[in-house]
């Protein structure tokens, strides 16, 4: 982290020594680590929060980039599916056509009547 050697570590404790004296050094040097591992602490923790930030933005923009995939799909899933119905109604409204050459009313009418079937008969009893 810092690039302190033994030269320098060894002046900071003569300096300490003569600042602070002899009896009350302990106590110094004890509290100084204690708010240099605070400071780590903190620091740890604000760089874990980063991290943890960054991986939650990768996975949103990763799901983003998902549900536009999805939705494209859907999309195009949609259009497809549209354009089936358009086909199928564009059957369904063509002109009837008789197979046989015959009536195309009458196989109505016996449709209409068999679906009916049971309550006609007997109600024209």
């Amino acid at each position: 982290m810092f690039d302190i050697g033994f030269a320098e570590i060894l002046l900071i404790g003569i300096v300490g020594l003569l600042v602070v004296g002899p009896e009350q050094l302990p106590g110094a040097v004890r509290t100084t680590m204690a708010w240099i591992n605070r400071f780590r602490r903190s620091f740890d923790q604000i760089r874990t929060e980063v991290r943890r930030e960054l991986h939650n933005d990768e996975v949103m923009q990763k799901l983003r980039e998902e549900s536009r995939q999805l939705e494209q799909e859907v999309r195009a899933t949609t259009r497809a599916v549209g354009a089936e119905l358009e086909s199928i109604d564009s059957l369904d409204a063509a002109p009837a056509r008789p197979d046989r050459g015959g009536d195309p009313e009458p196989a109505a009418e016996q449709a209409g009547a068999i679906a009916d079937g049971p309550e006609k008969t007997s109600a024209s009893q």
